[in-house]
């Protein structure tokens, strides 16, 4: 049996419809994508990949100086803080040993006397009297040094200046009045230097009422 050849030859024509048609189609996409390519904004080149431009020498030498006299003016500064700290510490030393001075001239008179006292021949009264006259004398320089006693025997017990080593009975005192002074206490002006170590009078008759 043989082909029609009619039909042999209708089929072709269709055949390159259609590549033609592909062929069209491929065409319009590259064309697409170059108009995509061209109308995308050109990517911009990359800031931090560009190297910073370099310091003008003049501009440079400047900035160093500027530099150079910022340090200079620190060491100084640290050169005038450190010599104040020493002249501080100069002049306090300084109005120490001159207060040991003045202090140490008052007494010296005062160990002189001692001194004559321990190579006296004298008679026990005699040796007790002289000791009376440096424990007076003693006590002018206290008193040149704002330096007093505080009252203690006989006085109400104040536990800001007394130190109570005890108590005794009695009934010839008033309750809680110091009976008697062990130890002298002493203050600076209005300042405590050591309190005065004391008895304390307890009285029956006051406490029992």
């Amino acid at each position: 049996m043989t082909k029609n050849p009619r039909k042999t030859h209708k089929s072709m024509p269709e055949q390159d419809t259609e590549l033609t048609l592909s062929e069209e189609a491929s065409a319009a996409a590259a064309s697409q994508a170059d108009n995509s390519a061209s109308e995308r904004p050109a990517q911009e080149p990359d800031k931090t990949a560009e190297e910073a431009p370099p310091v003008p020498r003049a501009e440079y030498d400047q900035l160093k100086a500027e530099r150079d006299q910022l340090l200079d003016r620190l060491a100084r500064q640290q050169a005038e803080f450190e010599n104040a700290r020493k002249r501080a510490e100069r002049d306090r030393i300084a109005d120490r040993d001159y207060a040991v001075v003045n202090v140490v001239e008052k007494f010296l008179p005062v160990l002189d006397h001692f001194e004559m006292a321990l190579k006296s021949a004298g008679t026990v009264e005699q040796l007790r009297s002289g000791v009376e006259l440096i424990v007076k004398q003693m006590e002018d320089v206290l008193r040149q040094l704002q330096v007093t006693a505080i009252p203690a025997e006989g006085a109400q017990f104040d536990p800001r200046h007394h130190e109570a080593l005890d108590t005794v009975e009695r009934q010839d005192l008033p309750d809680q009045h110091v009976a008697e002074e062990i130890r002298r206490g002493y203050k600076l002006r209005d300042r405590l230097l050591r309190p005065a170590l004391v008895r304390v009078a307890s009285n029956p008759k006051q406490t029992t009422e």
